[in-house]
């Protein structure tokens, strides 16, 4: 009997093995996760967890995969592969073998060399690491946020709700410069100061100060903050360290074709480890939930023979909740792209990003229906002119 081996057990690799399944493929169904718990959701860690609304976010309960015949198998990472016999290797020092391998190890994040071993600092991916950074925290505590990224401002808006001190600091000259651009970077600044986040933007962390644990840091102007607690989020890498010498190509991810087919014959990758080539804003990472669940029923619709490849386009979407405002974006929009604010009421805004002419992608904060009508006009590649118009009008 066949078997297809699922290599990452979060919500890419949980949707890809419901999708495998709602397909029509009925052999062997392997679901591999280096954490013990089942698949659980990974956007409430900085916000639903970090308040304490919430302490579990599994997706699935055991009995679910009992009825679906898949296997689980966590706790356990891969280690290497052997395309060419289709082996998998694993950490346990076991062998598996698959007749094809989905890739869904997803991300890890970053971490800043040289700081030292600190109790109170904290680097935010895992449940297990989201709920030792809630015990640390208490109201009036001080906070020190190093990175203004989707993560950073969510922790800075989750924190700032239980009564904490918060310092964030970001390198780049606004939060979120680099994904969205300065221009609504400086929104979301805004936003931020105007919830009393002590915002310090085109500074960095230098290092940490305290014995056993933190009790102070050095930014890179030369200032010195108290902090009792530390959280970090500068980004996180693609993980792929285990794929080195199996031939597939790495670049910046996992390098596919527009249904998570990779060059290697048998090996597919989905989710935010994975390099699609989209029909609009060529080959990229979307690391975003709602790309795991599109990008896993298109994979098994390729994968078993029963999806049509040629509807596989995709207007990239994803949003961050913070304080009561949802920040929503769609389409391929870049730090480069020419940005048109059409509304800004002084907290809520709507954005279009024009590349080459052409409507590339909608940001909004607090203006979920001005963001979701544009999705058919970004997917037809409208002329900015034309939709400028039609917001003036």
């Amino acid at each position: 009997m066949q078997r297809i081996v699922i290599v990452g057990a979060g919500l890419a690799g949980l949707r890809t093995a419901e999708e495998l399944r709602r397909a029509g493929y009925e052999g062997d169904l392997v679901l591999l996760g280096g954490e013990p718990h089942l698949p659980y959701d990974r956007p409430p860690l900085s916000k639903e967890v970090m308040r304490g609304e919430k302490s579990d976010t599994t997706l699935k309960p055991r009995e679910f995969f009992d009825e679906k015949n898949i296997e689980l198998r966590l706790g356990v990472e891969a280690a290497s592969v052997d395309t060419g016999s289709r082996i998998l290797r694993l950490a346990d020092e076991t062998e598996l073998g698959y007749d094809e391998l989905v890739i869904a190890t997803g991300l890890v994040p970053r971490r800043i060399p040289g700081l030292p071993d600190l109790a109170g600092v904290h680097v935010l991916r895992s449940i297990d690491e989201s709920l030792a950074l809630r015990a640390d925290l208490a109201e009036g505590k001080r906070a020190l946020i190093v990175g203004a990224g989707f993560i950073g401002c969510e922790l800075a808006a989750s924190m700032r709700a239980g009564g904490l001190d918060v310092v964030l600091v970001e390198p780049q000259p606004t939060p979120l410069a680099s994904v969205l651009g300065e221009k609504i970077g400086g929104l979301v600044a805004r936003l931020h100061t105007g919830e009393g986040v002590d915002l310090r933007a085109g500074v960095g962390l230098t290092s940490l100060v305290g014995s056993d644990r933190v009790t102070g840091a050095v930014l890179g102007d030369g200032t010195e903050v108290d902090v009792d607690v530390v959280a970090i989020g500068v980004g996180s890498v693609p993980v792929t360290a285990w794929l080195d010498g199996s031939g597939v190509e790495l670049a910046n991810g996992v390098v596919c074709d527009g249904v998570g087919r990779t060059a290697v014959p048998h090996v597919w990758a989905v989710g935010d480890v994975a390099a699609w080539q989209l029909r609009v804003g060529g080959r990229k990472r979307v690391e975003h939930w709602s790309n795991a669940g599109e990008q896993a029923k298109i994979l098994a619709g390729a994968l078993t023979g029963t999806g049509d490849e040629d509807a596989a386009a995709q207007v990239p979407y994803f949003w961050s909740d913070q304080y009561d405002i949802k920040i929503q974006a769609l389409g391929t929009v870049a730090a480069t792209d020419e940005v048109h604010v059409i509304k800004d009421d002084g907290r809520k805004f709507l954005a279009y990003y024009e590349r080459d002419g052409i409507l590339a992608g909608v940001v909004g904060g607090g203006m979920a229906g001005g963001v979701m009508k544009m999705r058919g006009k970004i997917a037809a590649g409208t002329p900015i002119g034309e939709v400028l118009e039609a917001a003036s009008a």
